[in-house]
């Protein structure tokens, strides 16, 4: 597989940009228009793609006629761009900076589903491109790298200068299933390996790659935790999912979503590590408690850092006094035969999970943590919240739709 990349002059390196939380300030020459949110013609809109910014604070979303971004807390849309020529199948954020990486989608004729441009929308103009033989899955942006997934193959950038820096061979990856770390202490990626139910961590700084056999069967969905340091990942039939620490490989903790196979849709950690939240197509939110804590890289510790690195330790409850793991809250449920583990079958031994929401069953929607013990859900319905004490059945917050198009979905916040 080749990949062919063209820049131009004026890129420059995260966290010099503007940001999209000030769309008053946008140049009004940029080849696109910005209409007001939410008029009638969003009736002839599509939804193709929904996806959250590195922090959980935004949400791009790519439509047949452009992108929007939203901000979640509060919710409104801070900016859109709409074109005449087609739309955008990928919208991936840098934080909140005016720099994100486009991938044409839907009847899109201008930009191809194999190539990705990486758009300065300050300047409003295309500061890089990158051309593949085969379509893209998937891409994500760090403040240092620009990591394009394909079927087969993940290629990883320099962001400064677009210089290949790694490229990852991976079992058949039609997903795009791939996860990068935003911390500053550290740079990991994990992506499916070679093997089936395999998956490859690169921790990138210590230049260390870990082998982790996750499943027996092939990979569905993988989340990290912002310093990259808890992996967690679900396989096709979806009814486990597991925790694992990045730096040694070892199992930390497995929990149960159901018993009939499911497709995941999308695994979220909390910033805290406290909760682990997975969405289905079998319509239900469940949050788990996590009983694992995460002791932090010393930022003045020297570069020449060990594997011992980062710590991570396994507790035997989730209300260990760690400040990383409140006091006050609770456990997931087990069965009232879990005393008789090793001698029934593992399903009675298994962690079910603390809290739920239950939502239609048709459309795709991702999640991620807010403030306040809160759950945000785009693509179906909002935000909720839920007990930390006591879990249960979690209570809607907040609904809205975001596109006025009533095949659009919307996003919702809720909580018990």
């Amino acid at each position: 597989m080749s990949s062919q990349v063209s820049t131009s002059r004026g890129l420059h390196p995260p966290g010099k940009l503007g940001t999209f939380e000030s769309p008053h300030n946008w140049p009004q020459s940029a080849p696109t228009n910005q209409p007001e949110a939410g008029r009638d013609d969003d009736q002839d809109v599509r939804l193709l793609s929904v996806a959250w910014n590195q922090d959980c604070g935004c949400f791009a979303a790519g439509t047949s006629n452009g992108f929007r971004i939203f901000n979640c807390d509060p919710f409104k849309e801070t900016f859109r761009r709409d074109l005449k020529s087609g739309g955008f199948g990928i919208v991936e954020m840098l934080f909140r900076c005016n720099i994100l990486a486009l991938v044409g989608g839907g009847s899109n004729v201008t930009y191809p589903p194999n190539k990705v441009m990486i758009w300065d929308d300050h300047q409003g103009r295309c500061i890089g491109e990158f051309a593949f033989r085969s379509d893209v899955r998937a891409v994500k942006l760090g403040k240092d790298y620009i990591v394009i997934v394909l079927e087969r193959k993940i290629y990883v950038y320099n962001f400064t200068d677009l210089k290949l820096l790694h490229q990852i061979d991976t079992l058949s990856n039609p997903k795009g299933l791939c996860c990068l770390s935003h911390h500053s202490n550290t740079s990991v990626l994990a992506c499916p390996g070679v093997h089936q139910g395999h998956v490859r961590v690169e921790h990138f700084g210590l230049k260390v790659t870990r082998m982790i056999t996750a499943h027996d069967s092939h990979i569905s969905c993988m989340a990290l935790t912002l310093d990259g340091l808890l992996l967690a990942t679900a396989s096709m039939k979806g009814t486990l999912i597991r925790i694992f620490n990045t730096m040694d490989g070892t199992r930390l903790q497995e929990v149960r979503r159901g018993l009939d196979k499911a497709e995941i849709y999308s695994i979220a950690l909390s910033p805290n590590v406290q909760w682990l939240a997975v969405s289905s197509d079998k319509g239900t939110v469940h949050i788990f408690s996590l009983r694992v804590r995460v002791a932090g890289e010393d930022s003045s510790s020297n570069e020449q850092r060990t594997l011992e690195g980062p710590r991570i330790d396994h507790q035997n409850s989730s209300s260990s006094i760690d400040p990383l793991v409140q006091t006050n809250t609770g456990s997931n449920a087990s069965s009232s035969l879990s005393f008789m583990r090793g001698i029934l079958p593992k399903y009675f031994s298994s962690e079910w999970s603390f809290a739920q929401f239950h939502l239609p069953e048709v459309t795709r929607y991702i999640v991620a943590f807010g403030a306040q013990n809160t759950v945000m859900m785009v693509g179906l319905d909002g935000r909720c919240i839920f007990d930390q004490v006591n879990g249960g059945q979690m209570t809607q917050k907040e609904y809205f739709r975001f596109l006025k198009a009533d095949s659009s979905p919307p996003f919702r916040t809720s909580a018990t």
